[in-house]
């Protein structure tokens, strides 16, 4: 069976809608639910803010996963029956989370479970490769059921989850069970991961990366060309022309993963979020917002399943009260972040959408405000979504899942905004006007794909690379026992 869905580097799991959703549309093709193998554990997924809150809900299982020719047996990801979501709406059956292990919420009730009962799930054996603002992570919970005398409640708003403890004070643990928790958080990762941190996890590519660049779909069609690049850099783009950053990791006092013993100053990643210089309108930089605390390093995440750019609502009304609400939609704005040192505009022809149908003479941002960041929640206060990411080539980098320090997370950026964007912006607005009164608008429909193979590296790793459409994946699904998809 195929199933498209969408990429998504502000989630972590993996999952398509199936057969028993009742309320869900016929357009798409749904996963046929008589050939999952649950393993009997729900998994309720969240999605967005608390402005533009969405669910899928439905049961965790396994079954065989074909990813442009690349084949993993048994991988687990979620079977959902219930959804607000708006993935049927691009033709998507469901998502496909590329963020880390932490975030996933499969993987978390796999572990919990194997804690709980203390039999793991049976080993997954991965092929050889040679040719082949969700909810904030309760880590604590994961460690305080691992180690049940530990007593550390990091997220006042899911008290629930330490509804077992009486104790308010942190114990310490002890190296022993430290130790433990470690090895068997990196033991999972291998059979319980999401996709593709679980080949990095078994180091089945040559280097722990994706690279996604977008294509415009509006406005000015064209632009970068959509693909999902894994295991490399996307053809003719060298790793010294992108900017690299540094992840933020949360420490354990911020709600991250505790240190093992035998590297205690590790600090982990959570999600793809970078650290900030400063944000640009037009040439002038924005004053910060007010409403976090100033010790709250400023950040954004970048998120593939946004489709706007989202940022502090003070700073959001700044940049309205200076441009306007509505703005002819042929005069160029550029929003810029300043990362690494480096200058990254939005293109103006991705900053806007027209206000009426049929009418290009107003347009407004595609900008919006979202929750600020607070101590013990996600720390960024900007999401880049589809129009920066429009903008650029993103590399992604996992580095090292279990010990960072030796390979460090990381993102690399190279602007590919033309100088000329905004004559480009008004040239557009001047043929929509001329040609209907309205922008083109086009989707089409995503390739399988294509997989090369690259040679084994100094540890004998093999590579593989996919190359694949922007938004829309092609996953195809096969029962874990058939020789023949459905």
């Amino acid at each position: 069976m195929f199933a498209h869905d969408t990429e998504d580097t502000g989630s972590s799991d993996l999952w398509v809608i199936s057969d028993a959703c009742k309320s869900c549309s016929k357009a798409v093709q749904l996963y046929p639910q008589a050939t999952f193998n649950s393993v009997g554990l729900d998994a309720s997924l969240l999605y967005g803010d608390s402005q533009t809150g969405t669910h899928a809900n439905g049961l965790i299982g396994d079954d065989t996963v074909n990813l442009a020719g690349l084949t993993l047996q048994k991988q687990f990801f979620a079977a959902i029956n219930d959804t607000n979501t708006s993935v049927e709406d691009t033709g998507s059956a469901g998502i496909f989370g590329l963020g880390f292990p932490v975030n996933s919420v499969i993987w978390a009730n796999l572990f919990l479970e194997e804690r709980k009962t203390g039999v793991q799930y049976e080993r997954r054996d991965l092929p050889s490769t040679d040719f082949s603002r969700p909810a904030f992570p309760d880590v604590s919970k994961l460690y305080n059921t691992f180690t049940s005398h530990l007593r550390r409640a990091r997220f006042p708003d899911v008290a629930g989850l330490y509804s077992h403890s009486q104790s308010k004070h942190k114990t310490r643990q002890t190296v022993s069970q430290s130790s433990a928790f470690s090895q068997a958080v990196a033991s999972s990762y291998t059979r319980t991961a999401p996709l593709l941190s679980r080949l990095v996890s078994t180091k089945s590519l040559a280097s722990p990366q994706f690279a996604v660049t977008l294509q415009r779909d509006t406005v000015d069609v064209g632009g970068n060309n959509g693909l999902l690049s894994i295991g490399e850099l996307p053809s003719g783009v060298a790793n010294n022309s992108l900017t690299w950053v540094p992840l933020r990791r949360y420490s354990e006092d911020e709600g991250g993963f505790p240190a093992p013993p035998d590297s205690p100053s590790e600090v982990y990643p959570i999600t793809w979020e970078v650290f900030v210089d400063d944000v640009y309108l037009d040439g002038v930089k924005l004053a910060r917002s007010t409403l976090s605390s100033s010790d709250i390093a400023l950040s954004a995440l970048l998120d593939t399943g946004n489709s706007l750019v989202r940022g502090p609502s003070d700073v959001v009304q700044a940049i309205s009260d200076r441009i306007g609400s509505t703005f002819p939609c042929d005069e160029p704005h550029t929003l810029a972040f300043q990362i690494g040192g480096q200058m990254f505009p939005v293109d103006p022809r991705d900053f806007i959408t027209q206000t009426y149908q049929n009418n290009v003479d107003s347009c407004t941002a595609n900008l919006v405000a979202t929750d600020p960041p607070q101590k013990g929640q996600y720390l960024y206060s900007w999401s880049l979504g589809d129009p920066f990411l429009k903008s650029v080539v993103a590399a992604f980098y996992y580095g090292n899942l279990t010990y960072p320090s030796v390979d460090p997370p990381r993102m690399g950026f190279l602007s590919t905004v033309p100088s000329d964007a905004g004559d480009q912006l008004k040239a557009a607005v001047s043929f929509a006007k001329s040609s209907g009164g309205t922008f083109p608008a086009e989707v089409e429909p995503a390739p399988s794909g294509t997989r090369t193979s690259a040679p084994t590296d100094s540890k004998g790793n093999m590579a593989s690379r996919t190359d694949i459409a922007p938004w829309i994946l092609l996953l195809v699904f096969s029962a874990v026992l058939t020789t023949t998809s459905m």
